[in-house]
């Protein structure tokens, strides 16, 4: 339920804000003020992302949680969408969600709502053991027999099977 209150509710507030600001600075001035924060915000999400991706990246270096590093990653994704979208409102919180210290207090709200039961990184060693036989592989020998051929050349060419 509240997700068809967000869908109607946050194009009636860009609405609401587009005639307001509209109103107030003129159509032209309005058009630019969201062309320029897609742009800037692009190339915030940019810069922030390839951040996100290297806290990421040393995270599974150093072998720690990656839970942190991910969940900002997710929210400047999600920021980036938000700043692509035209409106006021979006491009505010599309801009919060660039900022550290907001994604940490998200981030620590949602802790509190999200419970983890279990994690796992990689595979179990066993599995990797290239001592222990896969059981999805079958090993064995073959040699090409033609009864025709036989005592001459081995033939190039089609095999025989799918010639008509």
């Amino acid at each position: 339920m509240w997700l068809l209150l967000l869908f109607i509710g946050v194009p009636l507030i860009e609405i609401a804000l587009f005639v307001q600001v509209g109103g107030l600075i003129g159509l032209w001035p309005t058009l630019a003020i969201v062309l320029i924060t897609a742009v800037a915000g692009t190339a915030l999400v940019r810069s922030q992302g390839a951040q996100a991706l290297a806290n990421l990246r040393s995270s599974f270096d150093n072998l720690s949680d990656p839970t942190e590093p991910l969940a900002h990653g997710a929210m400047i994704l999600f920021s980036g969408a938000l700043l692509l979208t035209p409106g006021f409102f979006t491009d505010v919180v599309g801009f919060l969600l660039l900022m550290p210290g907001f994604r940490s207090i998200v981030l620590r709200e949602l802790r509190k709502r999200i419970s983890v039961q279990s994690m796992t990184q990689g595979q179990p060693h066993w599995q990797n053991d290239p001592r222990r036989p896969r059981e999805d592989v079958i090993d064995g020998d073959y040699e090409v027999e033609d009864p025709a051929n036989e005592g001459s050349e081995p033939r190039n060419g089609p095999s025989g099977w799918t010639q008509h």
